[in-house]
């Protein structure tokens, strides 16, 4: 029979006492130590924008606008070859430095990998990020696609991040099928991501037009959206998504219309759900539908300077809308 070992334990006053280290940046908001998944699309640009993250972190420079933590970088390019390593490098830079580390082959998850990890560790103390290009290239042959085997691997690439005070970022596909939550868009099950630090989901609206968002969400992170542009192998930082736009995007569109319907107008308006929906030009949305919208994201629609309220007088259902002033929140 084992040996029971008693559950080690920590009151919230302890908690609220305890001076704790924070939490630490390897990319500034984006990438911790810990385990990250880093997913896109097969040839979106994830390796190109791997290459380039790697680059920055070894030379302690800004990636996509972010501060890094500089030191060694051990880059698993499992998918690629020298030549073709070496031609992307040309393409987006003219210099490197002797922190920036590749290998073409590694072991699996359960045949080695973690051991010749811990070597290149103890090898290049300073080292701060291990990128995996792909994950599935070092899942085992026993690997069923199941939740608990996906689970598996990635609590095991967290525990060693952890021990070894380093981030690793893991390159994964995506589904063919759009998912409106990120995490579900990342090809297999949960498993990985549910034992995951942060994820990181690469999109484009257009392959051929460079532009693109990256959705990072994660314990420590704050969903985040960053607006994107590819040139010349490089990704750029256009932009931050406001909390505003990313507000609005859960909204239906038929109360972003309405919306846009009062923003033109100088005064209130009154009528049915039926006349609101023939006036404001809202398709594809019933009457009672509509009234249900507008009830439920009133509070949204006062944000925006538009009260709802309704009224009933005998048969009638009468919606009113008025212009109220948008308070500014007091930043003192």
């Amino acid at each position: 029979m084992s040996k029971t070992i008693d559950l080690e334990t920590f009151t919230a006053e302890e908690l609220l006492e305890c001076p704790l280290e924070p939490v630490k940046w390897i990319v500034e908001d984006i990438i911790a130590v810990g385990f990250t998944i880093f997913g896109g699309a097969p040839k979106i640009g994830k390796s190109w924008a791997a290459l380039q993250l790697g680059l920055c972190v070894s030379k302690g420079e800004k990636f996509l606008d972010s501060n890094t933590k500089g030191g060694h970088v051990i880059y698993l390019a499992l998918e690629d070859n020298r030549a073709r390593l070496q031609r992307r490098l040309f393409q987006i830079t003219d210099e490197a430095n002797e922190q920036f580390h590749f290998t073409t082959y590694a072991n699996d998850i359960e045949n080695g990998l973690f051991a010749q990890l811990e070597n290149f560790l103890d090898m290049h103390p300073g080292t701060v990020l291990a990128i995996i290009d792909t994950l599935q290239t070092i899942r085992s042959a026993s690997y069923d696609g199941s939740y608990s085997a996906d689970y598996s691997v990635g609590t095991a690439l967290h525990k060693f991040a952890m021990e070894k005070d380093i981030a690793i970022v893991a390159i994964h596909h995506t589904r063919k099928m759009e998912a409106q939550d990120i995490l579900d868009q990342l090809l297999g099950t949960r498993g990985a991501v549910g034992s995951a630090d942060a994820a990181l989901v690469l999109t484009r609206d257009n392959r051929f037009d460079g532009n693109a968002k990256l959705s990072i969400d994660g314990r420590d992170v704050t969903f985040t959206e960053l607006k994107l542009r590819f040139n010349n192998g490089t990704w750029e930082f256009v932009e931050r998504t406001s909390q505003e736009e990313l507000v609005e995007r859960e909204k239906p569109a038929a109360v972003l219309t309405v919306l846009d319907f009062m923003s033109a107008r100088s005064m209130g308006w009154a009528g049915t759900a039926t006349a609101l929906i023939k006036e404001a030009g809202i398709q594809d949305v019933k009457p009672n539908v509509l009234a249900k919208y507008l009830n439920e994201h009133r509070d949204f629609l006062l944000s925006r300077g538009v009260e709802y309220t309704r009224d009933r007088t005998g048969a009638a259902r009468t919606m009113y809308l008025e212009k109220v002033p948008v308070e500014v929140p007091n930043e003192e």
